[in-house]
């Protein structure tokens, strides 16, 4: 049997996480699989389904073997409000734990469906928090891959951390020497994601220990990222490891023409998308910023007036989007009272809710992206060829700043100092002011040698990410690489 008919035989079934930045990276490296010929099969509730179901039609006209199947979220035996299926939509991130509770609960729906599909799933590659796929891996005899979400140097940070524990000898605010990294990196522990650094709220420990048990157990780990951008530390974590790792990344790269980077999440009415478009049509190339802080914005009102002022105090133009999250009705009143759009009308778009960010970031009047550096955003910064500004909130941005900003250089920071816990908001203060984001800014689209160097990095990796998921590419050659793996493993090619 040739390679082509065997991958004809293969069944790939995708598990995301229900949240933003889980779910359309896994949505969209569905789609690169389909079009290698593997049939693709995307699993999640109905309500998720709806903001991408559009760009998968579109797939599905063009000949891709992908489809989309459903369970139904078990939101009120978890003891969760009608309609909250995603992390996202949860009223108070109190109820993380009740979200876990109705995720672990679809373990028999999940084994039901998959059990009767035909072609019978070949892998499944799951998020690496959807704890309850690996019982069902097992019990099908199926290979499990993990989607990690981050990258290799995320992996290897935290592996070399686990493995010689420097943290713990020092105080939050101490600045200490990760051991075992290619470049020399320092952190604080105050920096550290929640599994070294959790906070009061205890309640998210035992299930982070358990997502990191569970995923020492996969068959390999499949990476958002690309080997030019971090290549000493996808062999590094490799080395000291033996896992299997594909970097096949950027996966939002999948989206190639306008049409498909604004269905690919359909949270957006046409006519907003085309105001956007217009708007940015109106500036010179390179003269706007964009900024956004993610679906799970962590950042109290307090922060974030400080972030509007040192926006309006750079004269530039601007999209600043505010998707809610903590402390959404403090900022809707002081942006009323305080006439903040009023005054900056003539340069600047605030938008409340979900944006096309893809779209948005590969238009030519983007010229900065100030970003949380969550790892999806941080990609997608990296392949529209803008400079960033880094600006880490929790989780592992902390590490993501450190790629940006030391390892490939094409960002700076804005000075943040500690991870803002989920739940714990209302402890936090504000870390970076007015004049900081001002300053930063200006760091890389002012006038100068080193600015213009900056920009010059930037573009030289955003090509490197396209170049990287064509024909040939890093990216595209491991994911034959992986695809081959499993006919291996299911003996097609010994058919």
């Amino acid at each position: 049997m040739d390679s082509t008919t065997a991958f004809r035989h293969l069944h790939f079934v995708f598990i995301p996480l229900m949240a933003p930045g889980h779910l359309l990276p896994m949505v969209d490296m569905a789609k690169l699989f389909a079009r290698r010929k593997v049939r693709a099969s995307i699993v999640t509730t109905p309500l998720n389904s709806i903001q991408f179901q559009d760009s998968i039609e579109r797939e599905i006209q063009s000949g891709s073997p992908i489809q989309i199947l459903h369970v139904q979220f078990p939101c009120a035996e978890a003891g969760l409000p009608e309609g909250c299926e995603s992390l996202d939509t949860l009223p108070s991130m109190d109820l993380q734990t009740n979200f876990n509770i109705a995720m672990n609960l679809l373990q028999q729906p999940l084994q039901d469906l998959l059990e009767k599909l035909r072609p019978f799933p070949s892998c499944i590659i799951a998020d690496k928090h959807f704890l309850c796929v690996a019982d069902v891996a097992d019990k099908l005899n199926v290979p499990r891959i993990i989607f990690d979400g981050t990258n290799c140097f995320f992996l290897l940070c935290n592996h070399n951390l686990d493995k010689y524990k420097v943290h713990e000898a020092v105080s939050g605010e101490e600045k200490f020497l990760v051991p075992g990294m290619p470049h020399r990196i320092e952190l604080c522990r105050s920096q550290l994601p929640g599994i070294f650094n959790p906070g009061t709220k205890l309640k998210l420990q035992a299930y982070r220990e358990k997502v990191r048990e569970v995923s020492k157990r996969a068959y390999g780990i499949v990476v958002n990222s690309f080997e030019e951008l971090e290549v000493e530390y996808v062999k590094e974590y490799q080395r000291v490891t033996g896992h299997k790792v594909w970097c096949v990344g950027p996966v939002s790269l999948s989206n190639k023409d306008d049409m498909d980077k604004a269905l690919r999440s359909k949270r957006n009415s046409s006519d907003e998308v085309e105001y956007l478009m217009k708007w940015l049509d109106s500036w010179p190339p390179r003269s706007v910023i964009y900024v956004c802080l993610g679906s799970l914005n962590r950042a109290t009102p307090e922060q974030l007036i400080e972030l509007g002022l040192g926006l309006e105090a750079t004269k530039r133009p601007f999209i600043w989007v505010l998707r809610g999250a903590y402390g959404r009705e403090e900022m809707e009143k002081w942006l009323l009272e305080e006439g903040f759009e009023e005054r900056v009308k003539e340069r600047g778009v605030v938008m409340n809710g979900w944006v096309p960010q893809v779209l948005i970031l590969s238009h030519g009047a983007i010229g900065a992206f100030l970003t949380h550096c969550g790892w999806n955003s941080t990609l997608e910064g990296i392949c529209g060829g803008v400079p960033l500004v880094t600006f880490p909130l929790f989780a592992e941005q902390f590490y993501n700043e450190k790629v940006v900003a030391q390892v490939v250089e094409i960002g700076v920071s804005v000075g943040a100092e500690s991870v803002v816990h989920l739940g714990e908001e209302y402890n936090s203060r504000v870390q970076v002011t007015r004049e900081n984001f001002k300053d930063s800014i200006e760091k890389v689209m002012g006038e100068g040698r080193e600015k213009e160097e900056i920009r010059e990095r930037a573009r030289k990796y955003g090509n490197m990410a396209k170049k990287a998921i064509e024909q040939c590419g890093s990216s595209y050659l491991n994911m034959s690489k992986l695809i081959h793996d499993i006919v291996r493993v299911k003996g097609l090619d010994q058919s």
